[in-house]
C-alpha cells in the first residue's frame, strides 16, 4: 500500500486546528463545543485540547456566559502585515478618506481571499448616514459587486478555481453562466461596475478596479449607498467618475 506524501507527513492537531478555523470562520454565530465537532466530523473530546490551544494564543474568543467560540481578527491582522496587502492598506486609506471626506460616500478595498472576497481597509464617511463595510468581512465571489469586478479582471485559471468552490456557481445552470460571463465581459468593458447590490435590498454599489488587469495584485474599490441616495443620473455619473479616478490614484501610488 502506497502512502501519500500529505498522509506521511500530516500532522492531526494542526490539522484539527486548521479544521477548526476554516468551519467558525464561515459561521455568523459563535457555536459550542460540541457544534464544532459535529461541524467537522469530530469527537467533542477529540478537539477539546486544540479549542483550548487556539483560545490561549487569541485565535478563538470563548464567551464566559454560553461557553461558545468564535473566530478572533488574530488572522485578519496577521494578514494585515503581510506584503501587497499591507503596502496596498497603507497607500490607500489617505487616499480613501479623501474621498469620503469630499463625496460624503463610505469606501472599502476588497481582495479575492481564500475563493472569496475579504474587505481589507475601509474609510469612513463623515456625513450623519452612510453605509460602511466592516474591515475583515468576507463576501461570496460570484454573488457580490466586488466579487463580479475582481473575476472579469482575474486571469482565466484563477477565475476557474473560483468557480468550483463557488456554491451559487456550482448552483447555476448553463444559462445562467452564460449570462454571468456576458455579465463579466461587459465590466471589463466598462471598466467598472455600477448595479443593485446582489446581496442587499435597497443598495446600490459602485465599484473599480485597482491595478491592472490580470496583474498580480489586483483590488476592488467599491462604494455602497442607499439606492434613493443617488437616484438622479447626474449623481451616478459623478459617482462612478470619482470612484474610477479614486481608483486610479491609488494604483498609480502603489504601482501596481
Amino acid at each position: 500500500m502506497t502512502t501519500t506524501k500529505a498522509n506521511k507527513y500530516a500532522v492531526p492537531a494542526l490539522d484539527k486546528g486548521l479544521d477548526i478555523l476554516e468551519f467558525l470562520a464561515t459561521k455568523d454565530i459563535p457555536l459550542s463545543q460540541k457544534e464544532i465537532a459535529d461541524g467537522i466530523d469530530r469527537s467533542a473530546n477529540e478537539i477539546y485540547r486544540v479549542l483550548v490551544g487556539l483560545e490561549s494564543r487569541g485565535y478563538l474568543i470563548r464567551d464566559d456566559v454560553s461557553g461558545k467560540y468564535r473566530v478572533s481578527l488574530k488572522l485578519f491582522t496577521l494578514s494585515r502585515r503581510l506584503s501587497p496587502i499591507d503596502k496596498l492598506r497603507q497607500t490607500a486609506i489617505p487616499i480613501m478618506e479623501d474621498f469620503a471626506a469630499n463625496h460624503g460616500h463610505s469606501c472599502h478595498l476588497s481582495m479575492l481571499h481564500q475563493s472569496q472576497v475579504m474587505v481589507v481597509v475601509q474609510a469612513r464617511s463623515p456625513a450623519p448616514v452612510s453605509l460602511a463595510i466592516a474591515e475583515g468581512t468576507l463576501f461570496p465571489s460570484v454573488q457580490s459587486t466586488s466579487g463580479r469586478l475582481l473575476l472579469a479582471h482575474s486571469k482565466e485559471a484563477v477565475r476557474e478555481l473560483i468557480y468550483e468552490r463557488d456554491e451559487d456557481y456550482v448552483a447555476m445552470n448553463t444559462e445562467q453562466r452564460q449570462a454571468l460571463d456576458a455579465n463579466l465581459n461587459d465590466i471589463v468593458k466598462k471598466g467598472y461596475c455600477f448595479t443593485h447590490s446582489l446581496l442587499t435590498e435597497g443598495v446600490t454599489v459602485c465599484a473599480a478596479i485597482v491595478g491592472e488587469p490580470n496583474g498580480a495584485v489586483i483590488a476592488a474599490l467599491s462604494v455602497s449607498s442607499l439606492t434613493s441616495s443617488i437616484g438622479k443620473d447626474t449623481d451616478q455619473q459623478a459617482l462612478i467618475e470619482a470612484v474610477i479616478d479614486t481608483a486610479n490614484k491609488i494604483s498609480e501610488r502603489v504601482g501596481c
